[in-house]
């Protein structure tokens, strides 16, 4: 527990209003419900609130240090007022300090990408513990520190969550921690105090531009984690991605590539493709994986490569790897007792679309055919929904156009924007049914034995968002009530 003088060193203010005393800080929030008795409250701007409007409700819970950027026009005398130029920039290295900074008593190593952050962290994770180690995770599904769970709401929680939770860890004796690192956790700088080891970029490609608004944007929002690693750092990054070398080219950290076509650091290739497994060749020495496709050969190259650079036993390494499961909701395969191959799978870009479709297609039987049910979350990135449905038309025998997370928008107008990316013949083989289970159910009543159906976009989800509110629905729970009734 740090004094609020202490705080102050790292803050750096502009101006203060109030008397500097040797106080204790009981917790610090961002959230002015949470506030607890003599606690300090960030009020950070976001894109859909500003605490600033919320300090009186802090002060009301027992805040007695308010840091922000703008003074309220009426202040307490019994409270301490602090002013910044950025508190969403300082949040993360305020609470870096109070918690004393566990990211430097940790191995921390963030994964950045499109697609593979979830499987490459989550699986890290896993490795790192199968091998004798205590670790924690922040992943889109969970976060773990070292065995106990913590529920989570964004790939990247709030910087002060992040510490917090870091601190956690090192209370654990956890001596890594493996996070996805959103590309809006890198521009709202919910990273910022983190200390990290290293760092793995996975691939680029069309997502979040209903918030980054241009692809370079959004590039450079990841190529931004790598230039801020320090010189102690590795960077690992994916070689054969057409923007492998542009995260890296201003990083001051150790580079390091990996790859399946170009000559890399760490190299893979691939020997045989199953429906449930891949044989694969890492340094001479085959190990097979539960884990299909080629995009996961890129996810299991990159956790051996960042394996290796943390100084695990290589040997244990290659063994214990091939003893890990898919994540939740990533390739997740259900066989039906009458021979249909249902996978469930969370890819909701075009790009994750079509390397999960490649994969299916590389290991379907010859006259089997792929069935797809996918739709498009609502209010985010529109551009991508005619992509993605003429990718998953192109790579199917019949597409079926769904609700996903509909949000605020009608699910009639997403399936539109949707069709819009067919032509006259693949529209032909695609059916629009908005609801969701009638969706699933009807692919599987279509399905014959050794075809394959592909439910994408939701994944690990548990829910529908429609108008505000979060429905509960699961896609493997409505595949498993359906194949038992078949």
């Amino acid at each position: 527990m740090k004094t609020i003088k202490e705080i102050l060193d790292v803050i750096k203010p502009i101006e203060i209003k109030g008397t500097i005393n040797n106080d204790r800080i009981n917790k610090i929030f961002i959230n002015s419900t949470e506030v607890k008795h003599n606690s300090l409250f960030i009020a950070i701007k976001g894109n859909n609130q500003d605490g600033h409007n919320y300090i009186d409700d802090a002060i009301k819970n027992g805040a007695k240090f308010i840091l922000c950027e703008n003074f309220p026009s009426n202040t307490m005398s019994d409270v301490l007022y602090i002013r910044v130029n950025n508190t969403q920039k300082i949040a993360g290295e305020v609470a870096a300090a109070y918690y004393d900074y566990p990211s430097k008593k940790l191995k921390v190593v963030g994964v950045t990408g499109t697609n593979g952050k979830t499987t490459i962290a989550t699986l890290l994770y896993r490795l790192a513990r199968l091998m004798g180690k205590k670790a924690g995770l922040f992943s889109t599904i969970i976060n773990y520190v070292d065995s106990k769970l913590y529920r989570t709401t964004n790939t990247t929680p709030n910087p002060v969550e992040i510490q917090r939770l870091m601190n956690k860890m090192v209370e654990a004796k956890c001596t890594h921690c493996f996070m996805e690192v959103s590309s809006h956790a890198i521009v709202q700088h919910r990273i910022n105090g983190i200390h990290f080891t290293g760092g793995i970029f996975t691939n680029l490609s069309h997502d979040h531009l209903d918030y980054h608004k241009t692809f370079d944007a959004y590039l450079k929002a990841k190529k931004t984690f790598f230039d801020n690693l320090p010189e102690s750092a590795f960077a690992l990054t994916n070689i054969d991605d057409k923007n492998g070398k542009i995260m890296v080219q201003n990083t001051k950290a150790k580079i390091y590539t990996y790859g399946l076509k170009n000559f890399a650091d760490f190299n893979a290739k691939i020997l045989e493709k199953h429906i449930d497994s891949t044989l694969i060749k890492i340094k001479q020495k085959e190990l097979w994986t539960k884990l299909i496709g080629t995009h996961n050969v890129y996810n299991i190259l990159a956790i051996y490569a960042c394996s290796v650079l943390l100084g695990f036993n290589e040997d244990l390494i290659l063994s214990n790897i091939s003893l890990l499961d898919p994540v939740d909701g990533r390739l997740e395969l259900i066989k039906s007792n009458n021979g249909i191959n249902i996978f469930i799978d969370y890819a909701h870009t075009p790009d994750a679309l079509f390397n999960v479709l490649k994969t299916l297609n590389d290991i379907k039987k010859e006259n089997s055919k792929i069935i797809v049910v996918v739709g498009a979350g609502g209010n985010r990135d529109k551009t991508k929904r005619p992509e993605m449905a003429k990718v998953s038309a192109e790579m199917s025998s019949t597409l079926i156009l769904t609700s996903d997370n509909p949000r605020n928008e009608k699910p009639e107008d997403i399936i539109n924007d949707m069709k819009s990316g067919l032509d006259e013949k693949l529209s032909e083989k695609t059916l629009v049914i908005i609801d969701r289970k009638e969706a699933i159910k009807t692919a599987i009543k279509l399905a014959q034995k050794d075809d394959i159906i592909l439910i994408a976009g939701k994944g690990h989800e548990t829910y529908q968002e429609i108008n505000g509110i979060k429905y509960y629905f699961n896609d493997k729970e409505v595949v498993k009530n359906f194949i038992r009734e078949i």
